[in-house]
């Protein structure tokens, strides 16, 4: 009997096999993966149900899976988008109860949200929520904002700014400094947090560059929850998920096109307002950044995350695993829980110091 030299643990026979038992597998399952001269990929995996996630979740991707996906003109885009705000927001009021009233501030149409019970440390504090929905439509707001101040017990100002393709950057900074400038009236800024996710995250990181621009007093705190802001090129995940993360339309991305014309035609992609790492990033507040293993912007968020550290920012990065873009609108996941109640945590840490 011929005996196998070990080698911490691991037999010489068995690392000789391993590869061909990875190559076998991947002809079964037809995984491969070739490359071009440029370093371009085409890739065909087989990726199996994440145990890692709770059964809620798990039986989520799989309804994801099973829709249909075609092209949608801003139209259908939006009627569905309003369909969808209507009745997240009825389960986001149903599930965290809160008082809605709005508004006019500065000019601009905002929800008041207020929590029904409110700390007395928590009045002279206010959170300004900017909602998702690609600039061009409202997918977000209150579905954002009511779960945030029901959990954190303080007040959240949902902005609706004005829309993309009729009203271009930057009229959706515009009107939340507007916003801001209001707030700064009856609020102290070591008061003022700023949030959104997606369209409402990446805004929420271009005013914050504007006030900063404009010498104005900087809010205590940013949440950037699954952002864009380097709009002078694609990031990887854009290229390997869609909305939904594995399911849905993935169009081909070029490296050197940019991207968001819709939303600012007329503005240089690396003009540090509408793309917030081209700008002297050094004093922004504290930021909490989240996104997801299978978020279309992953890539970007953990972008931005790196340069807010290499400015010596309080950033901090959290992903959660197997997820889709802004999963976090879905109630009925334990991990949403989770999330907000990291997201509302994150704020009554920030605010007031």
């Amino acid at each position: 009997m011929r005996s196998l030299a070990m080698r911490g643990g691991t037999s010489t026979f068995a690392l000789f096999l391993i590869p061909f038992l990875l190559m076998f597998n991947a002809q079964q399952t037809g995984d491969s993966s070739t490359f071009d001269a440029d370093g371009t990929a085409h890739i065909t995996r087989t990726v199996p149900m994440p145990s890692t996630l709770s059964p809620e979740a798990q039986k989520w991707l799989a309804g994801l899976a099973q829709q249909k996906y075609a092209p949608q003109t801003l139209a259908e885009r939006r009627a569905g988008t309003d369909k969808w705000r209507a009745e997240g927001s009825a389960a986001a009021r149903k599930r965290f109860p809160v008082n809605v009233e709005e508004k006019t501030i500065g000019g601009v149409r905002t929800d008041i949200i207020t929590p029904l019970e409110m700390p007395a440390a928590n009045r002279s504090r206010v959170l300004i929520n900017l909602h998702g929905g690609g600039f061009n439509s409202d997918s977000g707001s209150l579905i954002e904002g009511v779960p945030i101040s029901n959990l954190a017990k303080v007040k959240v100002v949902s902005v609706y700014y004005r829309l993309a393709p009729e009203n271009v950057f930057p009229a959706a900074v515009d009107d939340v400094v507007a916003v801001y400038k209001e707030l700064l009236k009856e609020y102290k800024p070591k008061n003022i947090g700023i949030f959104g996710t997606s369209a409402g995250g990446i805004l929420t990181a271009e005013v914050a560059v504007k006030l900063k621009q404009s010498g104005l007093p900087l809010p205590a705190a940013l949440g950037l929850f699954s952002i864009l802001a380097d709009y002078s090129k694609p990031a990887d995940s854009m290229s390997l998920f869609a909305l939904n993360g594995l399911p849905g339309i993935v169009a081909p991305l070029d490296p050197h096109k940019r991207i968001g014309e819709e939303y600012a035609p007329n503005t240089d992609p690396k003009d540090p307002v509408l793309s917030p790492i081209y700008a002297d990033l050094r004093g922004m507040p504290p930021t909490l950044l989240v996104t997801s293993t299978r978020d279309i912007l992953l890539s970007n968020t953990s972008i931005f995350h790196l340069a807010l550290l290499h400015a010596g920012v309080d950033a901090q990065l959290v992903v959660f695993e197997a997820l889709p873009h802004a999963y976090w609108y879905h109630f009925e996941l334990p991990e949403t829980q989770q999330t907000l109640e990291l997201m509302a945590k994150f704020f009554e840490q920030k605010l007031g110091h």
